[in-house]
């Protein structure tokens, strides 16, 4: 079998490295694209011999042309994409400014569209694909401070129901994943006394790392994960269940 090739976007660091190393372990081509630590980058593909791009998710223009490297690179199209790449801006409503929601949604939730729309042909005309879009449980309770966030990261999932329907019938599956509090550097530098409080909250009584995140898009990337689509993976140690 052809190897295949997989995208993930925001995938030098944190959740998005875990991915791509996991997926570049079990013997995919790899492609990292991420935003704006060159520092980061750079390290990244000399310790791992991933492929990194740089480009502003954001933009239509540029996810097309992304996506063209990636595919002239790697010498072949992408089979499977990862929509890691996410921000924050937070603050409560009546502070937040137009710039901080639309830097959340274009990045969290425009990005998505962006990314899936560029790799499509490809897929519906190869009949296999895999999108797999990371949310997260903020998108489904709501968090203080995070309208902007957690509008995105809900709209993760309606995008998700509606691509899955639109290319069930071409062999292209559409999934989501929702993760909840993960060690990730953001995370573990918040306050020790607001970490006690999330921990308390969580019944497994540990944060996530990264790698349980990966394991979940390796599941769902396989060929024979061709029978779920549509769906929403929750992988947070029981703190909100469906």
């Amino acid at each position: 079998m052809t190897q295949r090739i997989a995208l993930v976007t925001g995938g030098t660091r944190g959740i998005g490295a875990a991915i791509s190393l996991s997926l570049k372990n079990a013997g995919y081509k790899v492609a990292a694209s991420y935003a704006s630590n060159d520092g980061a980058a750079k390290e990244f593909a000399k310790v791992t011999g991933i492929a990194t791009y740089k480009w502003d998710i954001g933009n239509f223009e540029a996810c097309q042309e992304g996506a063209k490297m990636v595919t002239n690179d790697l010498s072949g199209p992408i089979d499977i994409l990862i929509n890691n790449a996410g921000i924050t801006r937070d603050a409560a409503m009546h502070k937040m400014g137009k710039d901080g929601w639309d830097a959340v949604i274009d990045t969290n939730l425009t990005s998505v569209f962006n990314m899936s729309r560029a790799v499509l042909d490809s897929m519906r005309e190869n009949k296999f694909g895999r999108i797999i879009n990371i949310s997260s449980m903020n998108g489904q309770l709501g968090q203080f401070g995070q309208t902007n966030y957690s509008a995105a990261k809900a709209g993760i999932f309606g995008f998700t129901k509606a691509l899955a329907r639109e290319t069930a019938a071409r062999g292209i599956t559409v999934n989501a994943i929702a993760p909840g509090y993960i060690a990730t550097d953001m995370v573990k530098a918040i306050k020790e006394e607001v970490m006690k409080i999330i921990l308390s909250g969580i019944p497994v009584g540990r944060l996530g790392e990264p790698e349980e995140v990966a394991r979940a898009v390796l599941f769902l990337a396989d060929d024979q994960a061709s029978f779920i689509t549509g769906e929403t993976m929750s992988i947070n140690g029981g703190q909100f269940m469906e």
